[in-house]
């Protein structure tokens, strides 16, 4: 087999294994989440193809090992039978991760796991100078680490207080990990400085009289890298408030890639190289 049949193997999720004809086969898990007959199914292709073992990866996946290559189209079939496909591997848009978000977590402040599968329907495998991921986070507990992704969503809540209803009980200002609040108990008086917010939601969740609400919505990070370079994506933007907004974010951030990035370069390293100020600019007018 020629090095241009096996890179195209490696695009469409089997990777060449150190041992002679074998490869291991990476599945598209999106947003973490499988169902109970897939499960099964994939249990039922390691004990028959592979070795009776899968590998969890560290984004999510599953990997089922040592099938041979003249099984690769069965394999494919039976995977077909409960709607898994092999996942992409390369220079192109990988599998979205996710946490459970809103919809399990008591932290969540976004719902995640319908996001993770938009996302995937409408950018997964999409060709791109180097590998693209895209993780989703449910809040600022941070739990899939968004900023280590070339680019991050992060759930988070602009807070909004009404003084009608308050104590002034200083909940608020006890929970504030960025110090925005404060509250003077005597006078019943209560400083919010929207500057220093991180969009936490701490006191929207804390407040014992709902006199704290807000509007939530998606924290983005750009150009992040954990592999032999380590780099924290940066925050350009205000906290997004609506999916489609979010949706132009992510198609600007991508062209942005396409047009500049060279081959075998990084996101990251794109934007190091045009300049940062440039996209931010270009994400600047796709939300104005």
């Amino acid at each position: 087999m020629d090095e241009q049949a096996y890179k195209e193997l490696k695009k469409g999720g089997f990777m060449r294994q150190i041992q002679e004809g074998k490869f291991s086969l990476r599945l598209r898990v999106v947003g973490g989440q499988l169902g109970a007959v897939q499960i099964a199914k994939i249990s039922e292709i390691a004990d028959k193809y592979g070795r009776g073992y899968v590998h969890m990866t560290s984004r999510q996946g599953i990997e089922i090992p040592f099938i041979d290559f003249k099984d690769i189209n069965a394999v494919k079939e039976e995977l077909a039978e409960v709607d898994l496909q092999p996942g992409a591997c390369g220079p192109r848009v990988r599998t979205i991760t996710a946490c459970q978000g809103n919809g399990i977590c008591t932290s969540g402040l976004i719902e995640t796991s319908n996001l993770a599968k938009e996302l995937d329907a409408k950018y997964f495998a999409k060709d791109l100078p180097h590998k693209f991921k895209i993780g989703i986070t449910g809040c600022r507990n941070n739990c899939l680490k968004a900023e280590e992704n070339d680019l991050g969503i992060k759930g988070g809540l602009l807070p909004e207080w009404e003084s009608e209803g308050c104590t002034y009980c200083g909940v608020c200002e006890a929970v504030c990990p960025a110090g925005c609040i404060r509250v003077d108990k005597k006078n019943r008086k209560l400083d919010f400085d929207e500057d220093k917010c991180i969009y936490c939601g701490k006191c929207v969740k804390s407040c014992p009289m709902d006199s704290w609400t807000g509007v939530n919505g998606y924290i983005t990070s750009f150009g992040g890298l954990f592999g032999n370079t380590i780099a924290a994506g940066e925050p350009l933007l205000p906290l997004i408030t609506e999916k489609d907004t979010l949706f132009k974010v992510i198609d600007t951030a991508i062209e942005f890639f396409k047009e500049y990035g060279r081959q075998g370069e990084r996101f990251r390293f794109t934007i190091d190289r045009v300049g940062i100020d440039k996209l931010k600019e270009r994400l600047e007018e796709a939300i104005s």
